[in-house]
């Protein structure tokens, strides 16, 4: 094999391509990428068994051939490489690299043990990666980091004719963020779902972020469900989690009469200020009233906190506890200038319901942008 590329066209593929494998793999072989040399130009892959990846670029290739490297080592040589084309080479299980005046020797991979790379269906549909990536970014904080339970490290996508649904929850807090999709030509009479791991998809979200548009395909095939994602000359699969996402979506209430409207920025800031003196599992208390919006932190003898912000509520006071990066997390992803806290009510009078945060585009008008983020109040923890 040898072909020459362009020093940046090459390393943002090969960073591509290793970027969602894990940082230790089970067996060697899967750290490695596969480049496949044609006259087309050059396919970069990585694959271990859970997550692919495959991206196409353009290359002068005068042998065409196929060598897997050790993928990692590989993107920091090429992200490295002084400003001039580079020259691949491969010799009897040698691969040389050459860029200006720098030259590394590095051994191959056998092609041979490599697994075969999960075949992409058709697409079933299409959407804005901005908005995609920005609907992840928005839900996927509220999943899961306990792989006890596995189903609740996903995003659950609940794909319909016109739009996608993101779910997560982690038991404690319920996200879901709507947008809008192409089905295309595909009829889909009924809803669609796919579990797809948090941070898998939470990397997806940025790769494809600029990427203009999206297609997405769900596939099932040999037992094995996976979902890909391509744009720009690239292609992401995932297996998805194998389970029964739980019913959160009854969680939500269809009405809420009692909310207050507060500042994102300030209410963000305030929250900030006063958990300094928190203790690491302690619980900001939220009075809400028709004075405002004041919050109390009684961190230990040595350090207590309190400020008050403005507010609008609409019904009666309401004070409850919550934790502080929770909360944060909620009103980091709503994107305008103020947000709405919704008090939900329980079968008890004596115990608050969950707190239901959404945008709020002014004071008198809701926001437009279909997030929902539902927070247990700490009492509820315990």
């Amino acid at each position: 094999m040898r072909f020459k590329v362009n020093r940046d066209v090459f390393s943002e593929a090969v960073s591509f391509a290793v970027k969602l494998l894990p940082q230790r793999t089970t067996l060697p072989i899967l750290s490695g990428v596969l480049i496949e040399a044609t006259d087309a130009g050059l396919t970069l892959s990585s694959f271990d068994y859970e997550v692919s990846a495959r991206t196409d670029i353009t290359a002068d290739v005068h042998e065409p051939g196929t060598v897997l490297v050790s993928g990692r080592l590989l993107a920091d040589i090429a992200s490295r490489l002084p400003n001039a084309p580079v020259t691949f080479t491969t010799d009897e299980g040698r691969i040389t690299v050459s860029c200006g005046s720098a030259n590394f020797t590095l051994l191959s991979m056998p092609v041979e043990e490599y697994p075969t790379l999960p075949q992409v269906s058709a697409q079933s549909g299409t959407l804005s990666a901005e908005a995609f990536a920005n609907a992840i970014a928005q839900v996927a904080v509220a999943a899961s980091r306990d792989d006890v339970t596995p189903v609740i490290t996903g995003v659950q996508l609940e794909v319909s004719e016109n739009s996608i649904s993101l779910v997560a929850t982690d038991r404690y807090r319920v996200a879901v963020r709507e947008i809008e999709w192409d089905s295309g030509t595909l009829p889909s009479p009924e809803i669609v779902t796919a579990l797809v791991p948090a941070k898998t998809l939470s990397e997806i979200g940025k790769t494809f972020a600029h990427s203009g548009t999206v297609s997405v395909s769900i596939t099932s095939s040999d037992e094995r469900e996976l979902i890909a994602f391509t744009a720009d000359h690239k292609t992401v699969t995932s297996l998805l989690i194998k389970g029964n996402f739980p019913p959160v979506r009854r969680l939500f209430p269809d009405v809420v009469d009692n909310y207050a409207v507060v500042n994102a920025a300030e209410l963000i800031e305030a929250v900030r200020r006063v958990s300094l003196v928190l203790e690491r599992e302690a619980a900001l208390r939220f009075t809400f009233s028709i004075d405002g919006l004041t919050l109390e932190a009684i961190g230990s003898e040595q350090a207590q906190a309190s400020e008050t912000i403005d507010a609008f509520l609409t019904g009666v006071d309401t004070v409850v506890s919550l934790k502080p990066a929770f909360f944060l997390d909620g009103l980091n992803a709503v994107h305008s200038e103020f947000v709405r806290i919704s008090f939900t009510k329980t079968d008890n009078p004596n115990k608050p319901g969950p707190v239901l945060i959404t945008s709020q585009s002014s004071k008198d008008q809701p926001g437009a942008d279909n997030y929902k983020y539902l927070l247990q109040p700490n009492l509820l923890l315990r």
